[in-house]
């Protein structure tokens, strides 16, 4: 049972700790006013919606949920969905999906998932976005469960079998499904990738044969795409910094990442779901080893990731930017055109470094989704 002692560390809060978070919440000034700011509700309001609240499911459909709608509403252009007709009420699904969001990723895919009556995932978070009290009582009271983070390589097997165990019984419990990420962290230059480390942390548990080992975790790889990335000057930042010289991670950092992730506009939304056809496990099962099925599994999620990455012209116009062509003129306006270099420009003159290095980071992280689909 995910309720287990063993996975105390990691797991939600539940029982009595529903009541001591909420109310640590209600007292939490900083939580308060950052949330007012973000919502443009009044405090009081905030804390009275909490103070009701005696259960995740109650956090999320009665406060959480319809927090992350208000953001939706006023920071998107619309969220759109395709997919869900795969979804199953009655069943737990493993939501795999790119990152590209610390907080909206799994929030929006959330509410998407009960405007359908289906179930809720318990999304995984790295523990190094626990920064403070508040952030922690936030995400697991919203069901996130924990990844560890910054630990020693024998931690680090002892952790992934624990989670690889809680993910499965979440599972087979069959209260609510699982988001996690298709990587460690964000996705920072566009270019979508599925780790292997992750696929045998999850093939941890479970039957040895390797098909029935990963049919039964019921995998849903999810495209998730953003017309404007809300972090984009952030991650262009960041990757710039890696590139000259050495990039050092704070707690500041990661927060304002959470923070401008939810705050700054994103234009459309766009959600897609896939599953694995019974076709697709036929080919994976007979090759010679697991490393090889590993690698198959990986190159077939990502696939999908790809093929249904919503593009939007954003997309195309940094692709034929950075290449110095119009090879996708076709998928925008010219209008569409210099609006993306306005904003790119004024982004990029906020920042310090050599600007054409900066522009091509900027660049990548809207053409690399357009160049995956071309490799498909």
């Amino acid at each position: 049972m995910t309720s287990d002692s063993e996975f105390d560390h990691i797991r939600p809060y539940c029982g009595k700790e529903m009541e001591a978070a909420r109310d640590r919440l209600c007292q939490s000034a900083e939580f308060l006013t950052l949330f007012s700011q973000l919502t443009r509700l009044e405090k009081g309001t905030i804390i009275d919606s909490l103070k009701s609240i005696r259960t995740r499911n109650e956090f999320q459909q009665q406060f959480f949920g319809p927090a992350i709608q208000l953001l939706m509403a006023s920071t998107t252009d619309g969220v759109t969905v395709e997919g869900m007709d795969l979804v199953r009420p009655d069943t737990s699904y493993l939501f795999m999906s790119n990152h590209r969001d610390i907080i909206l990723d799994s929030a929006i895919l959330n509410v998407l998932l009960r405007q359908h009556s289906n179930k809720y995932t318990r999304a995984a978070i790295g523990s190094n976005l626990l920064i403070n009290e508040w952030v922690t009582d936030l995400v697991k009271l919203n069901s996130c469960f924990v990844i560890e983070r910054d630990i020693t390589v024998r931690e680090m097997l002892t952790s992934s079998a624990i989670r690889s165990r809680y993910i499965r019984e979440v599972i087979h419990e069959n209260e609510d499904s699982v988001w996690i990420a298709q990587r460690e962290g964000r996705t920072k230059d566009g270019n979508d990738r599925t780790q292997q480390s992750l696929l045998k942390m999850l093939k941890m548990s479970g039957p040895a044969n390797f098909v029935d080992n990963f049919k039964e975790l019921h995998i849903m790889p999810l495209s998730i795409s953003y017309e404007w990335e809300p972090c984009d000057a952030l991650k262009t930042s960041e990757l710039y910094t890696k590139t000259v010289g050495e990039y050092i991670k704070t707690p500041e950092a990661d927060m304002n990442s959470m923070l401008t992730g939810l705050s700054d506009y994103k234009g459309r939304v766009h959600f897609h779901m896939d599953h694995i056809t019974e076709e697709e496990w036929a080919q994976i099962s007979p090759l010679s080893s697991n490393g090889e099925r590993i690698q198959a599994l990986a190159d077939l999620i990502d696939s999908k990731i790809y093929k249904n990455f919503k593009l939007w012209p954003n997309n195309y116009i940094a692709y034929d930017l950075l290449h110095s062509g119009n090879k996708f003129v076709q998928y925008y306006t010219p209008e569409e055109k210099q609006k993306f270099i306005q904003v790119m420009t004024t982004k990029m003159d906020k920042l310090e470094g050599n600007i054409s290095l900066l522009n091509n980071i900027f660049l990548e992280i809207y053409a690399n989704p357009v160049k995956n689909k071309l490799n498909l």
